[in-house]
């Protein structure tokens, strides 16, 4: 909100900050679910920020120096040490006296899930006061569209090729909240690109929680998924309606569901995307069930954790 619109009452009420912190002439795809996540973590935690960002789509989306879109500090790390780099981040400005600036890691789930999880176990146990920021786009995309510790079982891509043998992925995607919440972490929450106000609402509320919290944005990827660039947003609330990516957070291991969208049939998420298109009728039965399990597991989870 601006300083003119909280003077004049009759101004329009927002419910998304209208700060804009990231500029126009990116380099990411048309339709980028990442691009939507940075600009919206932006609006939520405002200029005081830094973000350190690994190797990943992020990393040259900004443009090429001295260029760049954006009006807050980046730093650039290799893609294994985000989890350090903000570690590092934390210490230097608690020492100068800074401790109103937030610390952001910005990784993509290639750098969180896998390649990255070292780093972030680390900072978590050492719990500095940071935000870390898991945009999910469900395969390295930045590389060419390789499987990810967060591919979804079925999906096609450049190294779980489709044929006749099912040589597609077979393993299920990993639970990066509940490895969070193993650790101890105070906060950590799930949020979708097509939901900002919930997205907003929680990192705001996050960066006043001391401590190392965490966030798992899911972020569709026109490119990776095979789908028309102006369905990102569509393609991300079927994912929540289809149970597909579930909306919640967790406060010192206590679990709170933030949406029970009437459930669509997954087959309805799944067969409108080309990394999908070859799933025969039994396979999407099995991952129905999946999806189903999943959610009463964590229909028990916000019963029983306390």
């Amino acid at each position: 909100m601006t300083a003119t619109e909280k003077k004049d009452p009759k101004a329009p009420k927002y419910t998304i900050p209208t700060i804009e912190l990231m500029g126009s002439g990116h380099n990411g795809c048309q339709g980028c679910g990442p691009c939507l996540t940075m600009r919206y973590v932006l609006k939520a935690l405002g200029p005081r920020t830094i973000i350190s960002v690994p190797a990943c789509c992020w990393a040259v989306m900004p443009t090429v120096l001295p260029y760049t879109n954006m009006k807050i500090p980046m730093l650039y790390t290799a893609f294994e040490v985000t989890g350090a780099s903000i570690s590092g981040l934390r210490a230097a400005l608690d020492r100068k006296g800074l401790k109103d600036v937030n610390v952001v890691g910005f990784a993509g789930d290639g750098g969180t899930f896998d390649i990255g999880i070292q780093a972030l176990s680390g900072c978590v146990e050492r719990n500095p006061n940071v935000i870390y920021v898991c945009y999910d786009n469900e395969a390295y995309m930045n590389t060419g569209v390789q499987r990810s510790g967060a591919t979804p079982r079925g999906a096609w891509t450049t190294t779980t090729q489709v044929g006749t043998t099912r040589d597609w992925e077979k393993s299920p995607k990993k639970n990066m909240i509940d490895i969070l919440v193993a650790h101890n972490i105070p906060y950590a929450a799930t949020a979708c690109i097509s939901y900002p106000e919930d997205l907003i609402k929680k990192l705001q509320r996050a960066k006043d929680i001391p401590g190392t919290k965490f966030f798992h944005i899911f972020s569709p990827c026109p490119t990776g998924w095979r789908y028309p660039s102006e369905y990102t947003i569509e393609y991300g609330r079927k994912a929540v309606a289809a149970r597909a990516f579930n909306i919640y957070e967790v406060e010192n291991g206590k679990y709170k569901i933030n949406m029970k969208p009437k459930q669509i049939p997954l087959k309805d998420y799944l067969m409108t995307q080309g990394r999908f298109k070859h799933l025969p009728d039994d396979m999407i039965a099995d991952l129905q069930k999946e999806v189903d399990r999943d959610w009463e597991r964590l229909l028990n989870k916000e019963k029983h954790c306390f």
